[in-house]
């Protein structure tokens, strides 16, 4: 079984812990071969709520390893060449969040609380230690709402550093997913161009897509879930995914075999990278569980500033995100930590 590890020249530009657990995942360390992978607790990879505050909590869902294939074939409707060709790859267990993160969780992250204690716990002194958001240049909610909406047109980079932020609070290894991770999920066991069959007339009973949402972000969960219990994964917001965004990626890939935890980690350069889903402004062939997307500079064009962010957005109030956090990275950032304590003089 191969795996699928690439890196551009260029560096980076993801956090070290992030880092670490991807290479520990899938490189030759030992650590991540197949043959030492971690055993799985099955009793402890189950549907858990975490809790930021006395308000604000989310909902992971747990979702099972498996082998699929990765694409769409030839013959389906909507399809983009970047789509192909199909290929296997395997997957291992993860959870991922069961809605897309919302304006409630980023809030924390981001925004300035006058009066507020300082941190005290470990913990939260590395959560408050990660880069934060300069402030936008306009309304970050561009008017679609706050409480319990989506949060949309940040970047891919202020989406990994809330990642970063969140493992540090927390303890626990949260990140965006892999492409073919989000494929896996969006799909649950699947074959058809949606979780839910063939027919995009029904699309609107699992998304806000084009037809229905009025021309305007909704609040997530307010549609029907795929098989596994995930909400939104069409249409709502285009969901950020770890991977660089490569038209031919895909013809890198063996057919007769799966290849191992695929990803395109990113580099230092800032476009593109894949968001997948489709969105609120999309049509239903652009919401297909194999659809790819990918940013562009035209979503900073009003932006006056120069550099020009490297946080917010100015042209994609259609782009959000979703966690996930993988069961395999969080037991080898464990054995990690474990080994720095004990060898740490």
């Amino acid at each position: 079984m191969k795996r699928f590890f690439q890196h551009p020249a260029g560096g980076c530009a993801i956090s070290l812990g992030l880092a670490l657990a991807l290479f520990l995942a899938v490189g030759d360390t030992g650590l991540g071969r197949q043959d030492k992978l971690p055993k799985i607790d099955k009793a402890a990879h189950k549907n858990y709520a975490e809790t930021l505050n006395d308000k604000v909590k989310f909902e992971m869902v747990a979702v099972p390893g498996g082998t699929y294939l990765m694409g769409s074939p030839a013959n389906e409707p909507g399809r983009s060449a970047d789509e192909g060709p199909q290929h296997p790859v395997t997957v291992r267990p993860f959870w991922m969040g069961k809605l897309e993160v919302t304006w409630d969780e980023y809030d924390l992250y981001w925004r300035k609380h006058p009066g507020a204690a300082p941190p005290t716990t470990p913990a939260d002194k590395a959560a408050d230690a990660v880069t934060r958001p300069t402030p936008p240049y306009a309304d970050e909610t561009f008017g679609h709402g706050r409480d319990g909406f989506p949060v949309l047109c940040i970047t891919h980079h202020a989406a990994m550093q809330y990642c970063a932020w969140l493992s540090a609070k927390t303890g626990k290894t949260y990140r965006l997913p892999t492409e073919a991770e989000w494929e896996w999920a969006c799909r649950a066991g699947t074959t058809t161009p949606y979780s839910y069959g063939s027919d995009p007339e029904k699309l609107g009973e699992y998304a806000w897509i084009e037809k229905n949402s009025d021309d305007t972000a909704h609040k997530v969960g307010q549609k029907k879930p795929n098989p596994w219990g995930l909400y939104d994964m069409h249409g709502g917001v285009a969901e950020w995914c770890i991977d660089l965004y490569q038209k031919d990626y895909y013809a890198k890939f063996p057919t007769d075999k799966p290849a191992l935890w695929p990803v395109l980690i990113p580099g230092a350069v800032r476009f593109p990278h894949v968001a997948r889903g489709g969105s609120w402004i999309d049509p239903p062939e652009k919401c297909r569980s194999a659809a790819r997307r990918h940013s562009e500079k035209d979503w900073l064009r009003r932006d006056p500033q120069r550099p020009q962010s490297i946080w917010w957005l100015t042209e994609a109030e259609f782009v959000g995100f979703r966690l996930v956090r993988p069961v395999e990275e969080q037991e080898n950032l464990k054995t990690l930590r474990s080994k720095v304590t004990r060898e740490s003089p």
